[in-house]
């Protein structure tokens, strides 16, 4: 059973919740569990049931394709406060491709379940738009993930990437493999460590194991 506060975090990130009725939000309120998955852990593939719509309390998500030579493409990482629609995807009938969702570290979350979702989304217009507008919100991450692996150069991609991570975390230390790199921008282990390799004989940044720390912030974004 959800306590006050915890009813009082999820109804100011569910931006439907002052449009549904007293039923309504008792049928939610009894249909949020609290949920924890291990870093590495796969909550969503092609294979698993719907699992339904989620809310990050802590934690990092990340959305990605898998082809079928087994390559990963990241769509996008939800952190906390995210909501993920994408596992509740069987209810959103314009999505027709398999998406997959792993936690990427320890991740807390509350979980609406899939069942009261749907009577919801069927019921309420303004859930259903919820569920749809937080789906094209996405959407422009899939196409901005896509744009880079399409029409960018890879030393621009990886440098992108490195930027991007190094204003997320505030901080010139990267606790990153390689191998991390690789799945999140769509690529091979050997052709990031090479890049790596080049950019650290340019000054621009240096490796030890399962990290990297950028020397030279205003060279990297030159790249960019």
């Amino acid at each position: 059973m959800l306590n006050k506060e915890e009813i009082t975090y999820i109804s100011s990130r569910l931006d439907f919740w002052d449009n549904l009725s007293k039923s309504e939000i008792n049928l939610l309120e009894n249909n949020i569990a609290n949920v924890s998955y291990k870093k590495g852990f796969n909550l969503h593939s092609s294979d698993s049931e719907c699992l339904g719509v989620l809310l990050i309390k802590s934690g990092e998500l990340r959305v990605y394709i898998l082809s079928e030579d087994g390559r990963e493409v990241t769509l996008y990482r939800l952190s906390s406060s995210d909501v993920c629609v994408l596992s509740a995807s069987c209810i959103l009938n314009s999505i027709t491709f398999d998406v997959h969702i792993d936690a990427e570290i320890d991740t807390d979350a509350y979980l609406i379940n899939i069942g009261a979702f749907s009577k919801l989304s069927s019921h309420n217009i303004y859930v259903e738009n919820f569920a749809y507008k937080n789906t094209i919100e996405r959407f422009s991450d899939v196409m901005w993930a896509m744009e880079q692996i399409l029409f960018m150069s890879f030393d621009k991609r990886l440098a992108i990437f490195l930027f991007d991570e190094i204003t997320k975390t505030n901080s010139l230390k990267l606790n990153i493999t390689q191998e991390q790199i690789a799945k999140y921008i769509g690529s091979a282990r050997e052709v990031v460590s090479r890049m790596l390799k080049v950019f650290q004989s340019e000054g621009i940044l240096e490796q030890s194991r399962g990290s990297i720390h950028i020397l030279d912030k205003e060279k990297l974004r030159e790249l960019i």
